[in-house]
């Protein structure tokens, strides 16, 4: 007997003394292993099947799909931008191995099932087929599964399996995360028969996640796209806040009118803080871009258990701190008119009145509002935009900028009365600064 057939044999009676009622020993079986078949059991899956669901245990919404749904999701999220490389790193690598790679999205469900022909009629003998799940909770213990369960990299050798037709089989997946928010969008697995049960599979598919998500942090996906599908639909702000203007900084759930709250400043400077850093930010970072000289982390720690209490324990996450909602806020709203060049005259008016931006004192604050200025300063002098000029050159922030006003008087007409006008600006400048 080889060194593999006596683990798998041991393991199998592991298995068969479980579902008799009694827990392995603790040397027969891995405990990630004897831990899902313990979560699989608890939430009544099958062991001898592996059939589907329309809500997970933990009163996620599994819907049903049409094949036209199914494809408008599956276009549609975020992994499927990224299939083209798992291709050439991987699938094209498995052709006529007897091996299928798979991508899933974060509850399980396979949107791609690749490999050759043969594989994948064989993979659909367990129901492995694109838009069937395979979360823990609907099929139990299997590397995809068991991937987003404990978010990580996880391999699943034949008889560790829960359910029994998929005992055959060996695979190895680890989940994805958008690099900014720390969420997982998916997962990639191989699933195979002997050469899968090999330690060298999961250090593939881990090599490939890494690859995956630097070009998703690279900017090549946009995550943040509303078109981008979440599992019930497009993703949309969860809630807003603006920071803006002269009244209070305000907060509010978008599905939630009722749920408006007033912002302390402090508060409104950490979410618009961890708005600007969405992989989060430490308690010492935070503490250096909230005070010139830091905050105590004792205060800082405070603050955020404060804006728990006021806002919902669902909005900020810890280590690091960071947003777990979809929040959108005028602040974001700016930055992106000024991306598209949407209406720059008004774009100056609001960044002029400046609210939080003009009020605080806090670093990371400070050099939040420089940034915002720099970059509507250089898209309006490129786009050459003469309304939001003569603003930028009548504000506080552009009336001294020799580079706008000589913009300005190049986009007016000869003739024109505001064109001898940017002139003599351009001569009192030039004197001044002895250019």
């Amino acid at each position: 007997m080889t060194d593999a057939t006596a683990v798998a044999t041991r393991i199998r009676r592991a298995y068969e003394e479980f579902l008799s009622g009694n827990m392995p020993p603790t040397d027969a079986v891995r405990s990630i292993v004897r831990e899902s078949w313990a979560r699989s059991l608890s939430r009544g899956v099958d062991p001898s099947d592996v059939h589907q669901v329309d809500e997970l245990p933990s009163g996620v919404t599994v819907p049903a799909m049409s094949a036209e749904e199914f494809a408008e999701y599956r276009a549609a999220h975020p992994i499927t931008a990224v299939r083209p490389l798992v291709q050439s790193l991987m699938v094209d690598a498995i052709a006529d191995t007897g091996v299928v790679v798979a991508l899933t999205d974060q509850v399980g469900r396979l949107l791609w099932v690749e490999g050759d022909s043969d594989a994948r009629d064989k993979a659909g003998h367990i129901n492995f087929v694109e838009g069937s799940v395979w979360a823990e909770e609907v099929v139990g213990t299997n590397a995809p599964g068991l991937a987003l369960a404990v978010d990580r990299g996880v391999q699943v050798v034949g008889p560790e399996h829960f359910a029994g037709p998929v005992q055959e089989w060996s695979c190895a997946a680890a989940p994805v995360h958008d690099p900014f928010t720390g969420h997982v969008i998916g997962v990639i697995d191989v699933t195979g028969g002997r050469e899968v049960a090999a330690p060298f599979a999961l250090a593939a598919v881990r090599s490939v996640v890494a690859a995956v998500e630097r070009e998703l942090q690279s900017g090549a996906v946009d995550l943040a796209d509303p078109s981008v599908f979440s599992l019930g639909g497009p993703r949309t702000s969860a809630a807003h806040f603006s920071v803006l203007g002269d009244g209070p900084h305000r907060w509010r759930r978008t599905s939630d009118p009722s749920s408006a709250r007033t912002l302390s400043p402090r508060h409104a400077e950490i979410l618009v803080l961890l708005q600007a850093f969405p992989e989060g930010l430490n308690t010492e970072q935070l503490a250096l871009k909230l005070a010139e000289d830091g905050l105590d982390p004792v205060s800082v720690r405070a603050e955020i258990s404060r804006l728990r209490r006021d806002l919902g324990a669902d909005v900020l996450a810890s280590r690091p701190y960071r947003l777990t909602l979809e929040v959108s806020s005028d602040l974001q709203d700016i930055r992106t008119r000024i991306e598209s060049g949407t209406d720059l005259a008004s774009v100056v008016d609001e960044v002029g009145r400046g609210g939080l931006l003009a009020e605080s004192t806090a670093p990371g604050i400070v050099e939040i509002f420089e940034e915002l200025r720099e970059d509507l300063r250089s898209r309006l002098i490129a786009s050459g935009d003469v309304a939001a000029l003569r603003k930028w050159t009548s504000s506080v922030h552009g009336r001294d900028d020799l580079v706008a006003w000589r913009r300005l008087e190049h986009r007016l007409p000869v003739g024109h009365p505001d064109r001898a006008l940017a002139g003599g600006r351009i001569r009192l400048l030039d004197k001044r600064y002895g250019l």
